[in-house]
């Protein structure tokens, strides 16, 4: 039987983790669990409910509502990946706005939320052969994971990645806007008292700043190979 490995991507938002991590898990036959998308899934439940606006965040009562959040990736053969449903409703289109963007540290920041979704996601890595990005999942999650990636970009870079991608999508956002994003999650991921974002001791660091998607992945997947060759 062929060894399968964990691979645990860590990073900076905008950073391209998903993208990195999707082509890896399907080169390799593996999972994919993108925990971002988990994190924004229950900050747009916590807006669908009005637990979060711009001038106020009602923590306990999300915490007292997280055992009626129901959370599952669901593959779509014609995408070729998983897509995010909550609560039984596929919510992938939703849960990638500026407006979710705007919110999902803050939600991120929420102990009890972490403690539900880590417990997810230990789970779903448990028989390993997975590829799982997110901000703690070296460290966290998995901090035993056979390969452990941290991504890394200026914040100038990230954000005109992002804008480009919001203006794909047809949704009306300034470069200004996410950029201001872009730095204020960096600043509460990295700050929070829970999971803060960090790259874990034996992690590799990769700045992509000037990297194609193409030379990363091939960067990455010589690691691959060599951590399924130990």
């Amino acid at each position: 039987m062929m060894k399968k490995i964990t691979i645990a991507i860590d990073g900076f938002s905008s950073t391209g983790k998903s993208t990195l991590a999707k082509q890896l898990a399907k080169h390799l036959g593996y999972v994919y669990v993108d925990t971002g998308a988990m994190y924004r899934a229950v900050t747009l439940f916590a807006m669908q409910n009005g637990y979060i606006d711009t001038d106020f965040f009602d923590k306990e009562t999300l915490v007292n509502s997280l055992q009626f959040i129901k959370l599952e990736f669901q593959f779509n053969p014609a995408l070729g990946f998983a897509e995010m449903y909550l609560n039984g409703t596929n919510v992938e289109t939703e849960i990638r706005t500026i407006e979710v963007s705007n919110f999902v540290s803050l939600i991120a920041e929420v102990s009890e939320v972490r403690a539900k979704l880590v417990e997810q996601q230990q789970a779903m890595g448990k028989h390993k052969g997975i590829v799982m990005d997110g901000r703690d999942i070296g460290t966290v999650v998995f901090p035993d994971a056979e390969l452990k990636i941290f991504m890394t970009a200026s914040s100038h870079t990230r954000a005109q990645r992002r804008f480009d991608e919001l203006q794909q999508k047809g949704l009306q956002v300034t470069y200004d806007e996410v950029l201001k994003n872009v730095e204020g999650r960096d600043y509460i991921d990295t700050h929070r008292d829970d999971s803060p974002l960090t790259k874990a001791a034996d992690a590799i660091q990769i700045d992509n700043s000037n990297l194609t998607r193409e030379e990363q992945f091939d960067a990455v997947l010589d690691l691959v190979k060599l951590s399924l060759n130990d």
